[in-house]
């Protein structure tokens, strides 16, 4: 779905304030919500929350519930020995040499503080860690319910506790621009409906402090994936909620900000080509990885590191083909005992999206693999596991140590999804949208979130957006209070 036509921002000379507010949020998920608290922390007695859809938590509600942090208490029990550093130059390899470092660095500094925020809102999270792809050590903490609403719900009732005024059906319009190009306040359509030709009224709402821009990412603006890469078709599946469509980076570009990496749209592995949006596939998948096989159906052998990064795993999927170039999405194989310690196996099993198998000669038949390939390959597979190393992709074998791929099994079929857009606006450590006319930042306007370029280079490590979000919110909600 494209991004409707928006009305572009206009001049403040001679408008007619509907409203006045202290500090005004554009969007309610992870990035919203913990500006608001923060701000609020930090003295704000007036602060607004507008979400367009007629729910909050925006896409941040149905994401994966991942938070990575370096240096948690968790870890510390786990006697994993990790820092900031290490976090960061694992997503500088990730992002291939042009991510952001003094993004990731803040961030990684922030991110147990940023974990605190969400503990003292009441987000519950399972008692392990997870080694995501990419990572080099266990840092993944996952919500009990394995969605990212085991953090939006609960900073939202914690807003709503602090007295942050939440207003959902409320389309952002565009800016209104003071004197000296400073924004002082927004357009906002109220009573808006999604998807339907409803026009509410346009209000004129004054920001006293500040407006902070935290709109999330354009996955699902077919149109515009397409004019950065045209392989992203309305055929190609999307984990995001709807109203991830991008009008908020589209009005922060006409006023000047300057566009990142927005060619660099990233594909979920982890995905699965038998369920719509993220689904149960994706989050068994992201816990099951590390101690499971990727397999090509044509050939019966692995493929792939199974948790390297996204990107690189993503890629090795989409080559797996038949012997007429058609997709032949890959099979993920666990051993049922490992898998079932994830709470989504039962649902993935129930649900027809995964399969649950007594003999490789059952699952082989089941999905066309070639037997005697299978049987040396995971034979192999166990050696590796046994000795620690993998001599055939290098994964790092710590999560499956005594975990071998034997009967019963549990397997499912794999293929990318869109899922995260790396590019969007410009920002410096302090949430500051830069111009690109002047080369400082823009007065009054912060940016927090997916709606954010530049900062994760060509590739995002799983569990980094959380904290990313959060951090960066927290960010502009102080650097609005300091303005």
């Amino acid at each position: 779905m494209a991004a409707p036509a928006m009305a572009i921002s206009e001049k403040a000379d001679g408008v007619k304030w509907d409203k006045e507010v202290e500090v005004l949020i554009i969007g309610s998920g992870f990035a919203g919500l913990a500006a608001a608290i923060e701000a609020t922390r930090k003295g704000a007695k007036d602060v607004h929350i507008f979400e367009k859809m007629s729910y909050f938590g925006g896409n941040s509600a149905i994401n994966g519930g991942l938070f990575a942090a370096p240096g948690t208490p968790m870890q510390k029990q786990e006697g994993v020995k990790d820092s900031v550093d290490r976090m960061v130059n694992d997503q500088l390899k990730s992002g291939r040499g042009i991510a952001d470092e003094a993004l990731l660095r803040h961030v990684a500094e922030h991110a147990v503080e940023a974990l605190q925020m969400t503990l003292d809102a009441g987000s519950k999270y399972h008692p392990y860690l997870q080694q995501l792809g990419g990572h080099s050590v266990a840092r993944t903490y996952q919500t009990t319910v394995s969605c990212g609403a085991g953090i939006t719900q609960p900073l939202l009732n914690e807003c709503r506790k602090l007295g942050v005024h939440t207003h959902n059906r409320a389309k952002f319009e565009g800016f209104l621009v003071g004197k000296q190009g400073e924004i002082v306040g927004v357009k906002m359509r109220e009573n808006y409906h999604f998807g339907e030709d409803q026009p509410g009224k346009v209000s004129n709402i004054r920001a006293k402090r500040g407006v902070i821009m935290a709109t999330g990412g354009f996955a699902q603006n077919v149109d515009l994936r397409m004019a950065q890469d045209p392989t992203l078709t309305s055929e190609v599946g999307c984990t995001n909620a709807p109203g991830a469509t991008g009008e908020g980076m589209y009005e922060m570009f006409r006023l000047g900000a300057i566009p990142v990496h927005l060619a660099h749209i990233q594909s979920g592995p982890w995905a699965s080509p038998d369920e719509g949006g993220f689904g149960y596939v994706s989050n068994y998948s992201i816990y099951n990885f590390p101690h499971s096989m990727a397999v090509n159906r044509l050939t019966g052998k692995r493929f792939m590191n199974e948790i390297a990064d996204r990107k690189t795993r993503a890629d090795a999927e989409l080559a797996c083909r038949d012997d007429k170039g058609e997709a032949l999405p890959p099979i993920l194989i666990t051993s049922y005992k490992d898998s079932k310690k994830h709470p989504n196996t039962k649902k993935v099993i129930k649900y027809n999206v995964g399969w649950k198998f007594d003999t490789v000669e059952e699952l082989a038949k089941h999905f066309d693999v070639p037997l005697k390939p299978l049987k040396a390959q995971i034979a192999e597979y166990n050696e590796y596991v046994k000795s620690g190393e993998d001599k055939q992709f290098g994964k790092n074998m710590t999560k499956a140590k005594d975990k071998f791929i034997e009967a019963p099994f549990t397997v499912v079929r794999l293929w990318p999804k869109v899922h995260y857009c790396q590019g969007g606006v410009q920002i410096n450590t302090d949430a500051a949208v830069k111009d690109s006319f002047t080369g400082q930042s823009i007065p009054g306007l912060y940016a927090a979130g997916e709606v954010c370029g530049g900062i994760h280079g060509v590739s995002r490590l799983g569990s980094c957006s959380i904290p990313e979000c959060m951090v960066m919110g927290m960010t502009a909600a102080r650097s609005v209070m300091k303005a």
